[in-house]
Parts: structure tokens; sequence; C-alpha cells
């Protein structure tokens, strides 16, 4: 595979932006393995974002020849008050996390932040030096990768640590390509802005969009990062749990205007879907048109918005193909009863 093909690889959705796409390139002409990172938060049932839309990036920069790392942030996660901060239950669902991303990606190396922490003796030493290029200002304005705002009545101490700690894991791993969602654009800028100054590696920013949540229209906030599926709205998000009636369900009732291609159903036929099958067909009686099979996705959006298909008969196909891409994962991962309590009970 050429450099040409490799971009083109890491380019193609749900990428969004690639910061910048000249130094992607330069990378690819002169680093035949580079180190890749996505850090996540262990914060509760992995679900078709969380898992799916990223394992899937995932492994386009596998394909790509990169080397790929998920950073699960336990200390993040007890920082951020995940989990009910219970240490001991955010070591049990890492163990799950782990499984599943090395399930979705082989090949795929796991690093905890604990292994980070106790591996490289200049962290702490980075962190303190790092945050002398941190106003207090920037670091409040960057807590939204946290969830969290500046207009939070009580912000503890603790949580501005977040953000130059994250900004230091990106050095301590030596990385050359952070990947994340829209979401943690904030945090990758400033990487960009305060390494420079401290004569560190700067890595390239890749990100992607976010899958809305299933309940509300698609929509962005001044940062380009989307609604999402949330852990803490069952009704927002399929779930890799979820059994198939579940999934179709879910997906049945899901926001979806005639005519408008503005929404979550198809937003998953196009990242999920698409991602998976080469063509995809609806299946419905000759009276309301028979069936149609679509082998890319400007073809379906074309006919959404003709009102050629019907959000009915979008909706029955997008629940059909995800039972075939989630069920097989979510057989092969199961979780136990104590695990899963120990989830909701945490949530």
């Amino acid at each position: 595979m050429d450099v040409t093909e490799k971009v083109e690889l890491i380019a193609k959705p749900p990428t969004e932006e690639i910061v910048t796409k000249e130094e992607l390139v330069h990378l690819f002409e002169t680093n035949s393995k580079p180190k890749h990172y996505i850090g996540l938060e262990i914060s509760g049932f992995l679900h078709l974002g969380s898992l799916i839309s990223t394992g899937f990036k995932i492994n386009d920069f596998i394909k790509a020849g990169v080397q790929c790392n998920v950073f699960l942030a336990d200390w993040h996660t007890l920082i951020n008050d995940k989990l009910g901060g219970n240490w001991e239950t955010i070591s049990k669902v890492s163990n799950y996390y782990e499984k599943a991303f090395k399930l979705v990606c082989p090949g795929v190396q796991i690093i905890r932040g604990t292994e980070l922490y106790e591996s490289k003796k200049d962290y702490w030493k980075d962190l303190v030096q790092a945050t002398k290029h941190m106003t207090l200002a920037r670091t409040m304005r960057t807590l939204t990768i946290m969830g969290r705002s500046e207009a939070e009545d009580k912000i503890d101490l603790a949580k501005l640590l977040y953000p130059p700690m994250q900004a230091v894991d990106i050095h301590a791993m030596d990385i050359d390509i952070a990947h994340a969602g829209m979401d943690q654009r904030k945090i990758h800028m400033l990487v960009r802005e305060i390494f420079p100054k401290m004569k560190w590696k700067v890595p390239v920013a890749v990100h992607h969009s976010l899958l809305p949540g299933l309940t509300e229209p698609v929509s962005q906030d001044e940062e380009g990062a989307g609604t999402k599926m949330s852990k803490s709205k069952p009704a927002s998000g399929i779930f890799i749990h979820d059994s198939d009636d579940e999934i179709r369900s879910k997906i049945k009732k899901g926001w979806c205007e005639v005519g408008n291609v503005n929404n979550p159903i198809l937003q998953i036929a196009r990242h999920i879907v698409f991602n998976q099958f080469p063509e995809i067909s609806v299946e419905r009686p000759e009276k309301f048109g028979g069936n149609v099979t679509y082998s890319n996705y400007p073809q379906l959006e074309a006919d959404f918005a003709a009102g050629k298909l019907h959000p009915t008969d979008l909706k029955q196909m997008v629940g059909n193909y995800l039972v075939k891409i989630i069920a097989p994962i979510r057989d092969k991962l199961g979780i136990d009863e104590e695990l899963s309590n120990a989830i909701k009970n945490s949530v």
C-alpha cells in the first residue's frame, strides 16, 4: 500500500478532519510504522459508537500499517467520578474493555493509565512542566473533553489535572498520531500548541465524527462535536449487549423524519452498515416499490431525500444489518452477571 492509499484509508468516513493532512503524508513517507493512540474513559457498557464505530476506524489505521494503541484511562475515569469512583470496579470494567477491543480490532495494543504511569518515572515531572504552559482559563475551557463545563458550580481540583494528564499521556507514549472523536478536539489543539514550546514531538491529530443518539436530531456544536450516543441514556444508543429484538426496537423508535437526511438512522447506515457490507438491500412489497439494492451511501441518501425510501423501510433495513454486525461480537464478548450489575449500580 503506497502513501496515498494509506492517507485515503485514514481520511475515509467517519474521519472528519486531519490536522494536518500534509503532516500525515510526511509521516507515512518517513515512518513505516507510526504509533497511534486513542484514549477511553472506563465509563460503562460499550455501545455502537464507543466500540463499533471507533473500532472500525482503528482497523483502518491498522490496515494502513499503523501501530495502534487503545489507552484505557483508568486514572482519568477516577478523576471524572465515573463508575462511582470505585477502583475495583474500574479495574474489572477495564478488563472488559480490553477484551472487547482485542476482539473487534485484532492486533491492537492495550495500555492502561496505571501501567503507563508506573513505567514512566519522568511522567509527573513532565506533567508539572506541561501545566506551566497552560493557563487556568484555558484549562477550564478544555473541560468539555470530559463532559464537563467551566460553568459548573463545583469543579474539584482533581478535575483540572485531567486535561494536562491527557496531553502528557500522548508524549509519554511517544505518539505520532493522536486519534479521537470530535469531542476531544480541544485537547489535541492544546497539545499542538504547547508541545513545540517544550520541544516534544507534535502528533498529527485525526478526529472522527460521533454517532448521534437515536432520540434526537443530528446537531453539532462550535467544535464540530455533535450529540452522541450516551451510556447514561439507554434509549439513545445501541449497546453491544442488547438483544436482537432490542436492537430492532430501538432503531424502530429512532428519530427519522420523512425526507430529512440529517438523522441518526442514515448516519448509522453510512458509518456502520456500509463499512461492513459492499451493498445493502431493502426488502418491501411491490406496491411500495419492491426490493431495492444500494451499492453506496450517496445512493441511499438520495433516495431517502427524494421520498423514494420511507423511514419505516430504512429502519427495518438498518436494524437487520446491525443485528448481523453486533450479534457475533455480543456472543463472543459476553458479560457475567456480577460485572453487569457492577456497571449498572455505578452509573
